[in-house]
């Protein structure tokens, strides 16, 4: 598993669509609020501007980028042969899928995180924001970007591993993260049975994560375990998929 993790992490690192948008989203995130009027971000306070500016345009990066990267990342390699060739190398299904998802979900992660942490850093060093920053808050919510970043991937690889296609893994993924909450209401409104689980999964959750100081503690607990439950469950089912799948 050791050898399988470094080899993934070689790809990580040397895979042009991940560095490509990383450093756009540093350059965009960079750039950005010089583009804000500072008389504008003055009336507010830094975490406010954390809240209505920066997690709002991240919202969008998590239905666009990583879906990107899943297409190239994940399903280049069935095209290319190199799939075929790791599966035939003797190493079980199951690792290889958990090390492609492992490295998947730490590349999706830094991709999630890059806007937060460079906007947000840009932010405070140019404008003179009114009150004082909680940090605390604004450093929990990165970790929450990232737990719903690994649960959010496990879903993306296993449309790779199903589709083994650049263009229907990326078409198919952007659809279905475009249309995925609509879609869900949709359910829970008719099916009100399904309701609560509807409201409870990672989907539903994401959007309102920047509240999390204002739940309970039982609705903290669900915010937080309900992805990483989903990081292991659709794992395993991944795994699963992979291990029946015939690679051409």
């Amino acid at each position: 598993m050791g050898n399988l993790l470094k080899t993934e992490l070689y790809k990580l690192k040397k895979d042009r669509s991940f560095r490509t948008l990383v450093l756009i989203l540093i350059l965009f995130s960079v750039l950005y609020p010089f583009t804000t009027k500072a008389s504008s971000a003055a009336k507010l306070t830094l975490d406010e501007y954390y809240i209505y500016n920066i997690l709002s345009i991240n919202n969008d990066i998590i239905k666009l980028l990583p879906c990107i990267f899943a297409g190239f990342f994940i399903t280049s390699e069935y095209s290319t042969g190199t799939m075929k060739s790791i599966a035939s190398s003797g190493n079980s299904r199951l690792r290889i899928y958990f090390s492609k998802l492992t490295m998947f979900s730490i590349g999706s992660i830094i991709i999630l995180l890059i806007l937060p942490v460079f906007m947000t850093t840009t932010a405070g060093i140019y404008f003179d924001f009114n009150g004082t920053t909680d940090w605390m808050y604004i450093l929990k919510t990165f970790g929450l970007i990232a737990i719903y970043g690994a649960a959010f991937a496990s879903v993306m690889t296993i449309v790779a591993t199903v589709f083994t296609d650049n263009g229907k893994t990326i078409g198919f993924l952007l659809m279905f993260f475009a249309l995925i909450n609509s879609l869900l209401d949709f359910i829970a409104s008719k099916l009100t049975f399904l309701k609560t689980i509807i409201h409870n999964s990672v989907f539903m959750l994401y959007p309102g994560i920047y509240k999390f100081n204002q739940l309970d503690d039982r609705e903290l607990f669900t915010l937080i375990i309900v992805p990483i439950l989903t990081f292991i469950v659709l794992g395993v089912l991944g795994s699963f998929i992979f291990r029946k799948k015939e690679i051409k």
